[in-house]
């Protein structure tokens, strides 16, 4: 880039420091004015997350009464207060109640707020760092690369292994960490990296990697191939307690990685050349956050299959309502997913019940014409 006798953009590193300050108003078009909403103040911030947690946790309570069998909230409550009290193991049910509430829907309640406010998170992190409201994990392909390593891993017998536990997802990030690579080179070619060429290159992996994936579930046996395509569809199961806990951790950690770089995906969300001169390793932050998107992206699709356009709808939907600051953004779109998935999820399994629906098609269905809507009513803002 020639050099100019105007003097660099910058902004002054006190602004950036304090956060009772207002947030920084980033130059790229989906970061624009209207997304601004106030000044995030300490207790504004405490009002939105506080109002947040509260739809969740009356979402979940909702989630865990419907299904094929209603459960009202006293046998819920009654449930809950006598395993406290007992102290028995969650898995152990004295009658068909108490069997289908604690070993069937809370499990399966909780792994769906993990897994939508993992990909509601991941996306946040993507969307700053290339400055794109498209990026998603689904749309970029990083879904259908961790598919293709778990699918890999099954063809040749992970599954059932000791090690499956901690193999699978390993299998998915190498093949998320493939896709991600990709996608870093082409931004490392471009100071904003063109929203239709994040289109682009998302669908040409999408293309490569399903390929693929349909070719290893074609040699694979007829009965694991359709429990395979069934899988890359999206679905939850209620996993194990004890699969359920280390994936919780699995899960928290990379959230709390991410929520650690909240002001620096402010500064990052201005453009690489304003974080240069304020002092941030775009490089390192850039391939930090990848490794760790590629790492939750793994695990997720491992448990759960592609689920695809939480991580677009959810953060774009919150930036909207809320503002821009990562500093609110990242932990409300992480409520938000959590919740959003629960809700699809109990959805899925009791509309057409006692048929099931894979909870990836109804997010598709969700997703897709907020996708049309901003790919089409909103190019001005994206181009």
């Amino acid at each position: 880039m020639m050099a100019t006798n105007r003097p660099p953009r910058s902004v002054p590193a006190e602004i950036l420091a304090s956060s009772a300050e207002p947030p920084l108003t980033p130059s790229c078009s989906v970061y624009d004015q209207s997304f601004q909403k106030s000044t995030l103040t300490p207790a504004r911030w405490i009002v939105i997350i506080g109002l947040l947690a509260g739809i969740m946790i009356i979402s979940a309570v909702l989630c865990l009464q419907f299904g094929a069998q209603y459960i009202g909230l006293g046998e819920i409550l009654r449930v809950l207060f006598h395993m406290v009290e007992e102290s028995s193991d969650p898995a152990a049910g004295s009658d068909t109640t108490a069997t289908i509430l604690l070993q069937v829907r809370l499990p399966r309640v909780f792994l769906g707020f993990l897994i939508g406010s993992s990909l509601a998170s991941i996306g946040v992190a993507l969307q700053a760092l290339l400055r794109n409201p498209l990026a998603d994990p689904y749309v970029l392909g990083v879904s259908s690369g961790a598919a293709l390593g778990v699918s890999i891993a099954v063809l040749f017998g992970v599954g059932t292994t000791l090690l499956a536990i901690s193999a699978l997802p390993l299998c998915g990030f190498l093949g998320s960490l493939v896709a991600l690579l990709v996608i870093y080179r082409l931004a490392a070619s471009y100071d904003r990296l063109p929203i239709y060429s994040v289109l682009l290159a998302g669908v040409i992996l999408n293309a490569i990697f399903s390929a693929l994936i349909m070719f290893v579930t074609s040699i694979m046996d007829p009965n694991r191939s359709f429990g395979m395509m069934t899988w890359l569809m999206g679905s939850l199961t209620a996993p194990a307690y004890p699969a359920l806990v280390v994936f919780s951790l699995y899960v928290l950690a990379g959230l709390t990685l991410l929520l650690k770089q909240v002001r620096v995906l402010n500064i990052m969300a201005l453009g690489e050349e304003s974080a240069r001169s304020l002092g941030i390793d775009t490089e390192r932050t850039k391939r930090w956050i990848f490794l760790v998107s590629a790492l939750m992206t793994g695990a997720v699709v491992s448990v759960s299959g592609m689920i695809g356009f939480i991580g677009m709808v959810v953060p774009h939907a919150v930036r909207l309502l809320f503002g821009a600051d990562h500093r609110l953004l990242m932990p409300a779109s992480v409520l938000v997913g959590g919740a959003f998935l629960m809700v699809a999820d109990t959805f899925a399994r009791t509309f057409f019940s006692p048929s099931e629906i894979p909870v990836g098609i109804m997010t598709a269905l969700a997703g897709g014409p907020f996708f049309v809507y901003l790919l089409v009513w909103r190019k001005d803002r994206m181009s």
